[in-house]
């Protein structure tokens, strides 16, 4: 009997099957991904829902495909323009020697830094 997908998992199924049909899915090699079989496969090795993994190792894939996604560090968000998180804000606050800096806000970073 196949295992149930989790919501998150499906949502990172969509996401890769998406980079997949828009030609932003690379292999580990660096390639675009032609195959829809290996795009399949990568979908759900991302997801933590293969069966080819351990379930430790399931998770483990999860978690870090999860926080790829929040720090737009997944190819959909890098081709698509992601958006500065407070940590890239704060960077350049820093850069910047803006006085206030570590008390401020996502949103105060982003006015202050113009």
């Amino acid at each position: 009997m196949p295992r149930q997908e989790s919501p998150g998992q499906r949502a990172t199924v969509r996401r890769v099957m998406h980079e997949y049909k828009h030609g932003e899915l690379e292999s580990a090699q660096g390639g675009e991904v032609r195959n829809p079989r290996q795009a399949v496969a990568i979908a759900l090795s991302e997801a933590g829902a293969s069966n080819r993994q351990s379930p430790e190792e399931s998770k483990r894939r999860l978690r870090t495909t999860k926080r790829k996604e929040r720090t737009g560090q997944a190819a959909q968000a890098e081709k698509e323009g992601r958006q500065p998180t407070r940590k890239d804000l704060y960077a350049e606050a820093i850069k910047r020697d803006i006085q206030g800096r570590s008390r401020m806000t996502k949103a105060a970073l982003e006015r202050a830094l113009g």
